[in-house]
């Protein structure tokens, strides 16, 4: 992730990929040749893009000739998707290989149209998500929470005309300015995200009392955009600030009494990251140790 222009290993092959248009962008070519061994997989690819033109798929259109480094070290123009269309090349890949991903697209999909039958899975299936990454329960619980005061926050704010996305980043800012003193953009780079990676979730690495005072942040946001009957951009902005300077005002008391700041450098999803991996190692010492002992 620290290259604009980097390799994927798939299967202990190589996938090339490089950053484009805010996502990575993967070699249409080499994810062809790991997935049917072909020997020419540039001349799989041309005969296969071809058949999906003939029968008039979209997949061709996700594609973007973009400079990659070849075998010989120079850059050549290549056919390149992103993930959504890599996946849907791989739908249409005739390979045993193939099959793997394409159950799984199917199980995925299937997950989906349960969630929307029943919401409650999908909380569910995010706290499974979250536990495999090494997040603690107390920290889970509060996320879900957020998530859900996040939820009747965004529904207030669409009742009261706001429906560009702009506009809900706008007023998410400003609760963020007033309850922390830092912009959303300013709270990523305190947490080391690199903002170029724009799908990364400023929450998911959030300590314990910054989701706290997020929450508080916005629950008092929605109760004062209903109480003053704020309508449109101009005053449920107004709202926003009033909902966040609650927040911040209680978060200036915990540090006045503490001598510690709320926001600070400590990334809980690395936190999370490192224990999950001390735990991970212990269980395999311990596997090791009790085959040792049969032995």
């Amino acid at each position: 992730m620290e290259s604009d222009n980097a390799l994927v290993v798939f299967q202990g092959k190589g996938i090339r990929r490089i950053w484009h248009n805010d996502g990575w962008y993967f070699s249409v070519v080499d994810v062809c040749g790991v997935l049917t061994d072909s020997v020419d997989a540039g001349a799989y690819w041309r005969k296969l893009k071809q058949r999906l033109s003939e029968e008039g798929s979209e997949v061709v259109t996700f594609c973007h000739g973009l400079k990659l480094e070849a075998s010989d070290g120079k850059k050549y123009i290549t056919d390149c998707s992103d993930t959504e269309g890599i996946l849907r090349i791989i739908q249409s890949v005739p390979s045993p290989k193939a099959e793997p991903f394409k159950r799984w697209l199917a199980k995925v999909g299937y997950e989906r149209i349960q969630e929307i039958e029943n919401p409650e899975l999908a909380q569910e299936r995010a706290k499974k998500y979250y536990e495999l990454k090494g997040y603690s329960k107390n920290w889970i619980d509060k996320r879900l929470r957020g998530i859900a005061i996040r939820q009747d926050l965004t529904d207030e704010w669409k009742e009261r005309g706001i429906e560009e996305n702009k506009d809900y980043a706008i007023l998410t800012n400003e609760i963020s300015k007033a309850t922390f003193g830092v912009s959303v953009k300013d709270h990523k780079e305190i947490k080391g995200l690199d903002p170029k990676f724009k799908n990364q979730n400023l929450r998911d690495h959030m300590t314990d009392l910054e989701l706290i005072f997020t929450m508080l942040g916005e629950a008092s946001t929605t109760e004062i955009t209903k109480s003053d009957n704020s309508e449109g951009l101009e005053e449920c902005l107004e709202s926003a600030k009033e909902g966040g300077k609650i927040a911040g005002n209680a978060r200036h008391e915990l540090e006045n009494r503490t001598g510690r700041k709320v926001v600070n450098k400590d990334n809980y999803d690395k936190i999370a990251g490192k224990v999950k991996k001390v735990e991970d190692n212990s269980k395999l010492i311990s596997q090791k140790k009790k085959l040792k002992d049969y032995v």
